[in-house]
């Protein structure tokens, strides 16, 4: 069974999910309860895309590294109102007849990942922008309101 935790930080908002059945037989069929979404090496490779979010004090940050990937290859989505949804896709190098490969490392195939956002998101306002292989998705935040506070004159 393989499990590869990136980080030992709990993250509630993730909502990447772990099959435990993943290596299972069963799992691999298409009437499987479980199915498998690939099986294709190289597409494991690239599917989970590396992703850091960090949050500052006006807006979440998310990096995806995407290297090799136009920004047209890739989708930055906002679903249900406040899950960001990054995807894309990297395609194989065409294989010529007489080509001889020594080497195939770099991986190919789908990738998604999916945040849900806090409540203080401006999911209206989201920029994405690309540069070097790294996508930068910044979410703005909603200023947070202190509270006034009202004195209270006591008599007696």
């Amino acid at each position: 069974m393989s499990l590869i935790r990136r980080s030992n930080v709990f993250d509630p908002f993730s909502l990447d999910l772990w099959d435990p059945f993943q290596d299972f037989p069963f799992a691999s069929g298409s009437s499987s309860l479980f199915p498998r979404i690939s099986s294709d090496s190289e597409t494991a490779a690239f599917a989970g895309a590396r992703i850091d979010w960090k949050e500052i004090p006006e807006a979440h940050v998310f990096k995806a590294d995407v290297p090799g990937l136009k920004k047209e290859e890739v989708k930055v989505e906002v679903e249900d109102g406040n899950v960001l949804q990054i995807s894309g896709e990297r395609n194989k190098e065409q294989e010529e007849k007489n080509d001889k490969w020594h080497r195939v490392e770099r991986s190919s195939g789908k990738f998604l990942r999916r945040f849900r956002l806090p409540e203080n998101a401006k999911t209206e306002q989201i920029r994405a922008s690309m540069e070097n292989g790294v996508l930068t998705v910044t979410v703005p935040k909603e200023e947070v309101k202190k509270p006034e506070v009202k004195p209270v004159q006591i008599t007696g």
